[in-house]
């Protein structure tokens, strides 16, 4: 027995004499179980909900991580599509590069052909010559003096030559210096006048000559037709007035009904010819003004008669053309660009001004510079 009680270690209870604590009744000890208990079950709820929280959290973690990793893995996939992207435009922008410098030479090549073209077209077919044909009002001021002229009408030619860069135009005096020039071909003129040089320092240029032949008109068609809410009217006076006040007034006398008007629906002075066309804007208007004849306006403080026409429109329906020399002038083609406008041209009219080069008085002469494009305009000739 007391081996076996000295394997025990003996505890004091609480409240026992050897604790210092008074010794505790039955029911202290029973009520102090059950405290125990109620302790020990609360610790239980709270273990119960501490684990609950910490799978909580696990598992948030464990749905964070796999969001990061698809973060992750989007982020890699976007950084890999932007450096596709960057390397195809990159390659997009090499290709337009090559593309547009592939047009620009072939632009240069055409525009080379175009220029050639041009030259060609200019010089071996003269209808290329023509421009197209301007919309023109014409008042016709002539007088019929027997019935042959009736459908006739004289035109004054103004035709507009195109001239080529490293040409130049020459106007003789007299036509047989002209017709010398064309038939000599190939000139050689010295571009150093005026100054003492050793042979082999002086500068000479060949140029060709060449007639000068434009197209004019030999028959013209007009298809005529009466406007009947149109008028002409003419014998206006000079009033030293802007054309648009002019205009104001005539638009407001022929706008009233008791002047023999109406509405006027638009105003025009022809060109070059002091005549005005109203248009009205109903019909039954224009053909009892035309009837008058004359009218007495009103203008300002004085009273004018006005001479009223009818007005007639007409479109060209037959154009026929012919050739034409140019007796007195010369084209002079091959000019190069060793000179400025101003001494080549100098340099030009002293050549074939010498008698001894087969020249003779210069009455005009128009140069054209290389690389430069001009116009010539041709008139009728007075002599």
């Amino acid at each position: 027995m007391d081996s076996e009680e000295s394997s025990f270690i003996h505890l004091p209870l609480p409240g026992s004499p050897e604790d210092g604590f008074p010794e505790m009744t039955p029911e202290q000890v029973r009520q102090e179980i059950e405290r125990c208990k109620e302790l020990c079950s609360a610790l239980e709820q709270d273990h119960a909900k501490l684990q609950m929280a910490k799978e909580a959290v696990e598992q948030r973690t464990q749905e964070l991580r796999k969001e990061g990793e698809l973060c992750h893995k989007y982020l890699e996939q976007q950084m890999s599509s932007n450096r596709g992207e960057e390397k195809s435009c990159q390659v997009g922008i090499f290709l337009a590069k090559e593309e547009k410098n592939r047009l620009r030479q072939e632009k240069e090549v055409l525009k080379k052909k175009l220029e050639e073209v041009r030259k060609r077209a200019l010089w071996e077919d003269p209808v290329m010559m023509l421009p197209a044909l301007p919309e023109k009002k014409v008042v016709f001021k002539g007088l019929v003096t027997n019935k042959e002229d009736v459908n006739k009408l004289m035109l004054t030619p103004l035709v507009r030559y195109p001239l080529p860069g490293g040409s130049a135009l020459i106007t003789f005096e007299k036509a047989e210096v002209a017709q010398r020039i064309i038939e000599a071909q190939e000139h050689t003129v010295e571009l150093s006048y005026g100054e003492e040089l050793e042979e082999l320092d002086r500068c000479r240029v060949r140029v060709q000559a060449a007639p000068m032949d434009i197209l004019l008109p030999s028959a013209l068609e007009i298809g005529l037709a009466r406007c009947s809410r149109s008028i002409l009217v003419s014998d206006l006076p000079s009033l030293g007035i802007p054309e648009e006040a002019l205009l104001d007034k005539l638009e407001l006398f022929f706008s009233k009904t008791k002047n023999g008007g109406g509405e006027v629906e638009s105003r025009e002075f022809l060109d070059d010819t002091g005549q005005v066309v109203l248009t009205f804007a109903q019909d039954g208007v224009a053909e009892p003004l035309v009837a008058r004849g004359h009218i007495q306006v009103v203008i300002g403080k004085g009273q004018y008669e006005l001479k009223i026409s009818p007005y007639m429109s007409g479109d060209i329906t037959n154009l026929q053309l012919q050739p034409s020399r140019c007796p007195r002038t010369v084209l002079l083609l091959g000019i190069p660009d060793v000179l400025g406008e101003e001494p080549m041209r100098d340099t030009l009219e002293i050549h074939f001004q010498k008698a001894s080069c087969g020249g003779g008085e210069v009455d005009t002469l128009a140069y054209v510079p290389a690389g430069r494009w001009g116009v010539a305009v041709f008139t009728e000739d007075a002599g």
